[in-house]
């Protein structure tokens, strides 16, 4: 198990526990079993994005609040071997904290790398109206948003608010690599 997933588990104990929520509070508020949060806290299993994306939700974080750990104020400069990263370990998706969520600013950047033939779904947003520019550099992606699918090429971007169930495919032949810039509303 990494830092990094240990320090998710970690973040995600004192979430609950400064909500003065119980675990099965937090179970029925975000629809991930009992057993697998207790575990997730123990640092004994690493989330996947799905479960990641259920408990910001429960939390009524962004994802990149809930990875940056409500960090103090951070350096201009962050070097790329500290930006850390986290892989799902159900798909292989990996995501880079670019510019990880800091205290006094309202956005942040994400490196995410899907495997060919992956999907990630949400069914819902963590918080209503983040507003979502993606920047596909490599492969190809088919970005679902409610009702709505688009197909993005390496160069293409996407602008958009999130208030729907969302999913990210990579239809392949190669890993589809993009560039997440998120806002806070």
């Amino acid at each position: 198990m990494s830092s990094l997933e240990q320090d998710i588990g970690r973040r995600i104990a004192e979430l609950r526990r400064a909500r003065d929520w119980p675990l099965d509070e937090l179970a029925e508020k975000s629809g991930v079993s009992r057993a697998t949060l207790s575990r997730i806290e123990r640092g004994d299993t690493s989330p996947t994005a799905v479960v990641l994306g259920q408990l910001a939700r429960a939390f009524e974080l962004s994802m990149a609040d809930l990875f940056g750990f409500g960090a103090p104020l951070m350096d201009k400069k962050i070097a790329r071997q500290d930006q850390p990263v986290w892989q799902d370990p159900e798909t292989g998706f990996r995501r880079r904290s670019v510019s990880p969520a800091a205290s006094g600013f309202r956005g942040s950047v994400i490196e995410g790398e899907l495997p060919a033939g992956q999907t990630i779904s949400y069914s819902v947003p963590p918080l209503p109206d983040l507003e979502h520019h993606l920047v596909l550099l490599e492969g190809a992606l088919v970005m679902t948003l409610g009702e709505e699918r688009h197909e993005l090429q390496p160069g293409d971007c996407l602008r958009f608010r999130l208030n729907a169930a969302n999913a990210y495919h990579a239809p392949g032949p190669e890993a589809a690599r993009y560039l997440l810039t998120v806002i806070t509303p």
